[in-house]
């Protein structure tokens, strides 16, 4: 695939191009759609948006710390991990039946799909049944279901499969030159091998990243080349903008400008047409209108809640009120 990009460039051209089953991205052709001018960036995303998603529905998940701090990995953003002074406690694994109880909340407040995370390097075998019976359980209750648990082996993978996990979230955060400065504890082809582990046990993949870390543009470009060029793209792409939590290495990272950020979701939207692409973390940092022009972007999936797992959220009704304000509605299960 080779994209051509200039002033004369017409939008619908470039669409016919990459309307093709799982396109191959170069880092220059990314590149060169990123620094599109900002008003045709969008007119393309949302043309390509429409081509595959109701233009205003948004899928709304819960997510949930089943296990909160103590999480030997050193990633530089994470108020959880035991390596960094944050005043977070450690908590042990919470007891199946009051997961199952705030999904049920969950549900019943209009969440379709129901995400737990736990604070682990990867989960042991003794957690394991605990595990499968949240994920049973919530699957009675007719939500789709999420876990993002650390590294998985192959096994594992199968065994949450079988008791009918729909979604595996494993973040590759960053682009692989940049990971180091991010994540010491293990590395970019660790997070890969999850990623392969999950595929391979017929678990959709929820995998994305995180803006405003003190990356370059082109860590954020070639984030999404890498996500998009694995054999099949994710089916979630969460993307998260940095929450600064006082005491982790990245808590004087500076503010992203808005409008990279908004031009980066484009880009995500472009390069993987069919995945679900989730405003997710740090929507408290920003305004209606760059949440507006995110939705416009093909943002079509956000959390709701008061909290992610240990940062603010914005609450239900404020998310509501902005919905009605755009003519969204929020996104039924089946369409899923």
């Amino acid at each position: 695939m080779t994209i051509e990009m200039n002033a004369e460039t017409d939008v619908n051209q470039v669409v016919d191009t990459i309307d093709v089953a799982l396109p191959r991205w170069s880092s220059k052709e990314a590149e060169a759609i990123h620094g599109m001018p900002f008003n045709d960036l969008l007119f393309l995303a949302q043309t390509v948006h429409r081509q595959n998603f109701d233009r205003n529905r948004v899928q709304l998940s819960r997510l949930l710390s089943i296990k909160t701090g103590g999480c030997p990995e050193d990633c530089g953003y994470c108020s959880k991990s035991a390596h960094h002074e944050t005043g977070l406690k450690a908590t042990k694994l919470m007891e199946v039946e009051r997961v199952i109880t705030e999904a049920t909340k969950a549900r019943d407040a209009g969440a379709t799909r129901y995400c737990m995370g736990a604070a682990w390097r990867h989960p042991k075998e003794r957690d394991m049944n605990a595990l499968i019976a949240m994920v049973e359980g919530i699957k009675a209750l007719g939500m789709e279901t999420c876990m993002t648990l650390g590294m998985l082996e192959l096994g594992q993978a199968q065994r949450l499969k079988a008791a009918g996990l729909d979604y595996y979230n494993h973040n590759i955060d960053t682009s692989e030159r940049y990971y180091p400065e991010v994540v010491s504890t293990h590395t970019f082809a660790d997070r890969l091998q999850t990623l392969g582990h999950v595929r391979e046990a017929g678990i959709k993949v929820c995998c994305g990243g995180i803006f405003g870390m003190g990356e370059e543009k082109a860590d954020r470009i070639d984030m999404l080349v890498t996500l998009a060029n694995l054999p099949e793209p994710p089916e979630s792409v969460p993307i998260n903008l940095l929450i600064p939590i006082k005491g982790t290495p990245l808590a004087e990272a500076g503010p992203l400008d808005p409008l990279d950020f908004v031009r980066t979701i484009a880009l995500a939207r472009v390069m993987m047409p069919k995945s679900f692409i989730r405003l997710s973390a740090g929507r408290t940092a920003m305004s209606d209108e760059m949440q507006a022009l995110c939705f416009f972007a093909g943002a079509n999936s956000i959390f709701v809640g008061d909290t992610l797992l240990t940062a603010e959220n914005p609450g239900e009704d404020k998310d509501l009120l902005l919905f009605r304000r755009l003519g969204i509605e929020p996104m039924a299960v089946e369409a899923q």
